[in-house]
This record gives structure tokens, C-alpha cells and sequence, in this order.
């Protein structure tokens, strides 16, 4: 009786540790082969999409859909995603034994529409640091009865998310005619400072003040915009002062323009000199991206450094504008290549003359998502990644532009 106990207990400790040493194997991508009965390590390639329920291709063989996690061999493979009305996602990913590679394509629509949010004609417009608001002017003009529009002024439409019951209509924060003059935000985007030929006058973005109200600050302007500048350049020094010493001092030294991802994972700068990164700057992280990197930066290249994996991709061999405007001029240069962030934090929005192109971070998957006439640099995405706004007058030469909405859903 005791020997068949002693049987059953070993035997029942020998099933478990098999079990488990399966459960091991399988997590860490151990499968049973095809052409024999052996074990070989495989790779996880979870693949997701937005929005789901598109078809995944591997090397030109539709697999199945996203969302999805398949098991297959350690090697390069190209990968599509798909689905029906919009532009295929496409990448060649490395999948390493035992590691998990992650794909998140956020697909956007082939056909996307054009809606106008203005219909009073636009000039020029800003945008804040963050691309959380855009202030624009709608210049004076007359109705058909020879009446100066009342709308004439400053108006204000915001791109950030509102809580339900609010809107984000635009709204009208000044009346007075914009003629030759500039404006510009404040770093926390709650105030504007217009300067006309008669002052400089600063202005609450959250409410209408009447040209009869203005405060003239000509004689604070320089100090306002000393202190505006300092709050800038310590905001980024905290930024940056969470990243290893090496990488600080480099951005510190050779870059002539840098700006964050909105989740601040992420960096996207412009080089102003030549270095080199430093390897192995934080611990390698598992199923880190696969896509080539440049860790020679070179002057006049624009790179993003990505924090969390520690590597570093070019992004563009030419000048590209990082500035979401030139601020304190009533001139913008429209003849610059913009490079700026899309809200995932994942993707960027170049905006180039008559086309708007949005790319995966590593400067893959470039999608062409319009193209036609607009004012440039004036492309502005929502925070909610649904739409983007754009200021053109869809080529009619004769008719004034306005903001249009391109819904991306």
C-alpha cells in the first residue's frame, strides 16, 4: 500500500513539473515543429490595429485578423495590415526567438473627408506650443449689402478633448482688425500677446475682450517675453533632465531644435553638429523595435530618440521646420517642409507643399493622407487623433481660405 502511494505521488510530481516545463517552454515560444516530433523556438508577433478587424499578411499570406498573436519562426518578414476603405500599413519586422515584437497600426482612411469649420474666410493663424488651440484671424469684408461683417477679429478653436457638454466650437476672443499685425501664445497656451501698430496688448484666450478694453503692455513686452522664453527653456530642461547624462549633454550640445512626444517617451530634435550616441544608454529592452537606427547624428538631420528603447532613427536628410510657427512675425514662411507630432505619440505629420504624409516613428510607413491645395505649414491633428484641421480654399484662387475638418475616423 505504501508503494503504491509513493508510486502515485511521484508519478503525480512527475506529470506537474512536465506540465509546467511545457507552460514554460510554450511562453517562451517553444513550438512543436512541422516536420517532426522535436521542439523549435519561435517568436510572439501580436499585432493590433486601429481600428480592428483588419486582415494580416506575412509575407503576402493572409494570416488572420487583428487584434492577434501568432507564433511563428524567429526571422524578417514583411508585414501588411489591411482593410477595406483604408491605406494599407506596412512593415518588414525582425521577429527574435523567445521575444515578443509588437505591432500597433493605427490605420487611416483612403478616402478621408473634407468638412469646413469656418465659412467667414481666414488669414493667418497659430497655433499653441502643444497644438492644443489655434488662434486665427478672420479679416473685415462686407456682407452683400455693403456692411462690414461683424465677425471681424481674433477667434480662438480649440483641438483638445472636451468633457461632455462642453464644445469646441471656435469663438471670437477680440474685434479688432488684424491688419499688419502678429500674436503669439503663452507657453501655457491661456493667453495671447497681440502687437498692432497702435500697442501690444495681452489677451485672455478663454473669453472676448473688445478693442475698447485693451490694456497696451508695450512697455512689459520684452520682460513678458523674456519670462515667456525662460518658462520654455525650464519646462524642457525638466524634460530632458529624466533622460541619462550622456544623451542630455548631446541634445544640450548638438541640437538646434527639440521637441517632445505628447507622452514625453519620445524625442524628435534636429542636429546641429555631428556626435555619436553612446550604446546601451538604458537596459535592452525585450521585443525592442527591429528597424535600423543611426546613433551618428549629422548636422542639419532630423532624428527621433526613443527613451524607452534607447534607440535612436532618421528621420529626414533635408531641413524640416520643428517650430509649430513663426510667432512673433505677421509673416510665416510657407516654403519650409513641418515636421510635428501626432497625438498616439507613435506617428509623425510631415507637411510638405500640396501633401500631408503621416509616418511611424521610425520614419517607416509613409501614408500620403492628403493631397491637394492648402496653406502650409497649416495642418493642425486633434488631440482625440480623429481629425486634422487644415486651412485652404480647395484651389478655387478666387475664394478665401477657411479651416476645413479631415476626418481621419
Amino acid at each position: 500500500m505504501t508503494k503504491s502511494r509513493v508510486f502515485i505521488a511521484l508519478t503525480t510530481f512527475a506529470l506537474v513539473g512536465f506540465l509546467a516545463l511545457g507552460v514554460i517552454l510554450y511562453a517562451k515560444g517553444y513550438r512543436l515543429s512541422e516536420t517532426g516530433f522535436k521542439l523549435a523556438s519561435s517568436g510572439l508577433l501580436v499585432v493590433k490595429s486601429n481600428p480592428d478587424g483588419a486582415q494580416i499578411f506575412i509575407n503576402g499570406d493572409l494570416e488572420t485578423a487583428t487584434n492577434a498573436n501568432l507564433s511563428i519562426a524567429p526571422g524578417t518578414y514583411d508585414v501588411s495590415i489591411r482593410r477595406e476603405s483604408f491605406l494599407t500599413w506596412n512593415k518588414r519586422l525582425t521577429v527574435e526567438k523567445e521575444e515578443v515584437t509588437q505591432v500597433d497600426a493605427f490605420l487611416f482612411p483612403a478616402a478621408p473627408s473634407l468638412t469646413a469649420v469656418t465659412f467667414d474666410g481666414v488669414g493667418r493663424a497659430v497655433a499653441t506650443p502643444e497644438l492644443t488651440r489655434v488662434a486665427y484671424e478672420v479679416p473685415q469684408s462686407q456682407n452683400a449689402n455693403g456692411d462690414v461683417v461683424n465677425k471681424t477679429g481674433l477667434w480662438v478653436i480649440e483641438l483638445a478633448n472636451f468633457p461632455l457638454g462642453f464644445t469646441n466650437e471656435p469663438r471670437q476672443i477680440t474685434d479688432t482688425s488684424l491688419e499688419g499685425a502678429a500674436w503669439t501664445w503663452s507657453p501655457d497656451g491661456r493667453e495671447l500677446m497681440l502687437t498692432t501698430n497702435l500697442g501690444v496688448y495681452l489677451l485672455d484666450a478663454g473669453k472676448f475682450t473688445p478693442q475698447n478694453e485693451f490694456v497696451n503692455v508695450t512697455s512689459s513686452r520684452e520682460s513678458i517675453l523674456l519670462e515667456w522664453q525662460e518658462e520654455k527653456k525650464q519646462k524642457l530642461a525638466s524634460q530632458l533632465d529624466k533622460l541619462p547624462d550622456e544623451l542630455q549633454s548631446i541634445l544640450e550640445r548638438k541640437a538646434s531644435a527639440i521637441v517632445l512626444s505628447p507622452d514625453e517617451t519620445k524625442i524628435l530634435y534636429t542636429a546641429s553638429g555631428e556626435e555619436t550616441i553612446p550604446d546601451n544608454l538604458v537596459p535592452p529592452l525585450p521585443g525592442a523595435s527591429t528597424q535600423r537606427q543611426e546613433r551618428t547624428i549629422n548636422e542639419g538631420k532630423t532624428y527621433i530618440y526613443d527613451i524607452k528603447e534607447d534607440r535612436n532613427f532618421l528621420i529626414a536628410d533635408s531641413k524640416v521646420n520643428l517650430d509649430v510657427v513663426n510667432y512673433l512675425s505677421d509673416k510665416i514662411n510657407q516654403t519650409e517642409n513641418n515636421l510635428r507630432w501626432f497625438p498616439t505619440s507613435s506617428h509623425l505629420v510631415l507637411i510638405e507643399k500640396d501633401k500631408v504624409t503621416v509616418m511611424d516613428y521610425d520614419g517607416t510607413n509613409r501614408q500620403e493622407i492628403y493631397s491637394g491645395n492648402y496653406v502650409q505649414p497649416h495642418v493642425y491633428p486633434f488631440v482625440n487623433r480623429e481629425r486634422l484641421l487644415i486651412l485652404t480654399n480647395l484651389g478655387a484662387e478666387t475664394a478665401p481660405t477657411n479651416l476645413y475638418s479631415l476626418s481621419l475616423k
